[in-house]
């Protein structure tokens, strides 16, 4: 465990100290494009993110390939390498999109190429355990298949929630601290080497993604833009398709005993056909909705638009704060219910836990639709927007914008001697307005 906090420590330092730099090297090189109709931040940001995610990703592999333990993940297994072959693939393709924005499809061509690569070097899903079916053997085609499919999907995925500030690097941070506890047991628990790979390379996704959070909140200063989304996407499909199509199930079900022992200990085997869906779940969702409803409206599913589940939070009122916390509680909710299941399947508790956090979650997502206000004694401990006066103050000058909008037309040095004037009047009309209103509450509460 020591020496996955090591690589994990030295990704995140390398990452976090390299993305000063690579900002001013991104305003430098002119990777700041204008504000589109679908973002939501109101000033250029520079992009290229992905440089310093790309070298934190290479010192963690660097790192890990020098100690003791970890090292043997690269002496017994070509894992690794083929991580950073298709890694380095699909970046390069990333940083290329960030400053000349290149078509589309030659973007999902180098995704499928890249993830080619991997499987050519032995990153591929062997076989699948099929509940009530067995091990069942996939021929070299079916598992190219299957491993491209799924590198392309969650590559795309995650691009696709990459829309909001800390987004998509909070969500797949989240997603990779449980598939990193999943494949750790895998690994101790079961003596299973077969998962080492699959446990260091989620390690050093963490790192990469908490490095570069703390420039990526917020209002962000850098966006890690294609060549950081499709990078961790690629590097969270690696570590799911080692976990699921390189560990063999049968050597789990040595450690199994009577029929009901045999139950609870096959449940791990399964989770891997469950655990790559559920720590992509939310951003899976929302590539699916936007497929349909682009091909719906008779557009490209590729065509940009403002309609993915972050917008959708932002329109009902939500702030960007809020909507990504809400999207980080789904994600930690999904990924971790799951993890909890394949530790102990046949309690209870997790599934009444997992009942009430959704509820509380659903509560969330309705909060706009009610502004509960706090007690006057407790306004000194909650948010000014909870407090009162604060509401009062608030609509008394949403009913006075609409008597001062004559009067704010022009620029303050441009008015004429009338039209200061006017400004004037209008500008007392607005606080004897705003007077009134405080009047007529007073007036009612004392009621």
């Amino acid at each position: 465990m020591r020496e996955y906090l090591l690589t994990l420590c030295i990704t995140a330092a390398v990452t976090y100290l390299l993305t000063g730099p690579v900002r001013k090297f991104a305003i430098v090189a002119g990777a700041m494009p204008e504000i589109r109709a679908r973002d939501v931040h109101r000033e250029p940001t520079p992009r290229l993110g992905g440089i310093a995610m790309f070298f934190g990703l290479c010192a963690g592999l660097l790192v890990a390939d020098h100690l003791t333990n970890l090292s043997e993940v690269f002496d017994k297994s070509n894992e690794p390498r083929a991580l950073l072959s298709g890694a380095a693939l699909i970046w390069l393709i990333g940083v290329l999109d960030d400053k000349f924005e290149i078509d589309a499809l030659i973007k999902l061509g180098g995704q499928m190429i890249a993830a080619g690569v991997m499987v050519m070097q032995g990153l591929t899903i062997l076989w699948l355990p099929i509940p009530s079916v067995g091990t069942v053997a996939l021929t070299q085609w079916q598992g190219t298949l299957l491993t491209v499919a799924l590198v392309v999907i969650t590559i795309n995925a995650v691009n696709f929630v990459d829309g909001l500030d800390g987004l998509a690097s909070g969500m797949v941070c989240i997603a990779a601290a449980a598939f990193f506890m999943y494949s750790y047991r895998i690994w101790y628990s079961y003596g299973i080497e077969a998962a080492a790979p699959a446990t260091l390379f989620a390690a050093i996704l963490m790192g990469m993604c908490l490095g570069f959070l703390p420039h990526n909140m917020h209002p962000a200063r850098i966006f890690m833009g294609d060549s950081g989304s499709m990078l961790i996407g690629l590097v969270l499909a690696a570590g799911a398709i080692s976990i699921t199509g390189q560990v063999d199930p049968d050597v789990m079900k040595l450690f199994a005993g009577s029929e009901r022992n045999t139950v609870h200990q096959m449940v791990p085997v399964y989770i891997p056909l469950l655990m790559p869906l559920t720590i992509i779940a939310i951003p899976a969702a929302d590539l699916v909705l936007a497929i349909v409803r682009r091909t719906w409206r008779g557009q490209s599913p590729f065509a940009a638009d403002r309609g993915h589940l972050h917008h959708r939070l932002l329109e009902i009122g939500h702030s960007h704060s809020r909507a990504v916390l809400i999207m980080y509680f789904w994600s930690a909710l999904i990924a971790f219910g799951a993890l909890a299941y394949s530790v102990n399947s046949a309690s209870m508790w997790i599934v009444l836990g997992v009942v009430i956090l959704s509820a509380i979650g659903l509560g969330l997502l309705l909060l706009p639709r009610f502004t509960p206000r706090a007690p006057r004694w407790a306004e000194a401990f909650v948010p000014p927007r909870y407090r009162r006066r604060r509401a009062a103050v608030a609509e008394a000058a949403a009913i006075a914008v609409p008597e001062t909008a004559v009067g704010t037309q022009e620029e303050p040095e441009h008015r004429t001697p009338v039209a200061a004037g006017v400004a004037g009047v209008n500008g007392a009309t607005a606080i004897g307005a705003r007077s009134r209103f405080l009047d007529r509450r007073k007036a009612g509460t004392s009621r």
